[in-house]
């Protein structure tokens, strides 16, 4: 059996209950120093696991993410936190049991089961990435992980309640963006990486992202820019990147990366905060 989380009496600081490949964690209290002030709603095309969400708690939100799987998991901790808690505490852990739970996947109905089961499957996987076949199917092997620990329900309680403020939606990063974004609304952008010169892990599902894709990111920060948005966007650093997008203020900064299927891309790797505003 899963080893549970230790629960806190009272309240607390909801946090990220997801392990998620290029998530922004260690670098939070940097990002804080790049997001405005104020700002009306705070949008979040590529959530992933959401760090600066859950770490700017905003009062108004919309989380979306093209991995219909991950938003779904979101709506199912955001409306039964305690019964998702319940089957996930149920699920046995260690190799066999991690494929055969991943096996089954594909055919659970179901809300609550998925949720618990989506979770399961992205803590005990390796580094936490989120990779599918070309038809679909999660097939990222298990990893031996160093601990059986899964999300606490008080954990999960907490992340329900900040979820439940936001809007939840699965979909395409533009069409997002273009569907919800008002004057004086913030959107951070933390997309995968697509580069012709250097080797970065980019196929988080079926669909690459690709060249096509930074192409329709660059147009629709034109469209935040003059919609009255203002917008911070996490990117790797490269010759392309700082071309593409050279017309707003760019900060390197050094960040480690620990997914890769490269060793020698691994470690310390320079990134890009864009952002169309200065404080």
């Amino acid at each position: 059996m899963p080893i549970l989380a230790k629960d806190e009496a009272g309240g607390g600081h909801a946090k990220p209950f997801l392990r998620w490949a290029g998530s922004k964690r260690a670098l939070l209290p940097l990002l804080k120093r790049h997001v405005p002030r104020r700002f009306g709603k705070y949008i979040e095309p590529f959530a992933g696991s959401a760090c600066l969400f859950f770490e700017m708690a905003p009062n108004r939100a919309v989380l979306a993410d093209l991995n219909d799987r991950l938003i779904d998991t979101y709506r199912a901790v955001a409306q039964n936190p305690g019964r998702v808690s319940g089957h996930l505490s149920r699920l046995p852990v260690g190799s066999d049991a991690y494929y055969e739970i991943r096996k089954g996947y594909p055919h659970l109905r179901g809300p609550v089961a998925r949720a618990a089961t989506f979770i399961y499957l992205n803590r005990f996987c390796f580094n936490g990435l989120y990779r599918t076949s070309r038809s679909g199917r999660f097939n990222v092997p298990y990893g031996a992980p160093r601990s059986t620990a899964v999300p606490s329900k008080s954990e999960l309680a907490l992340a329900s309640k900040a979820i439940a403020s936001a809007i939840l939606m699965s979909g395409d990063f533009e069409d997002v963006v273009l569907s919800t974004a008002k004057r004086g609304d913030f959107v951070y952008l933390d997309p995968p990486f697509h580069s012709t010169s250097t080797r970065v892990f980019t196929q988080y599902n079926a669909s690459p992202f690709g060249r096509s894709d930074l192409d329709r990111l660059v147009d629709l920060l034109e469209v935040i820019d003059r919609r009255g948005c203002r917008f911070l966007l996490s990117y790797a650093a490269s010759k392309e990147s700082v071309k593409a997008f050279d017309s707003y203020s760019l900060r390197k900064i050094v960040t480690r990366r620990n997914i890769s299927g490269f060793p020698q891309h691994r470690g310390a790797v320079k990134e890009l905060l864009v952002r169309n505003f200065e404080d």
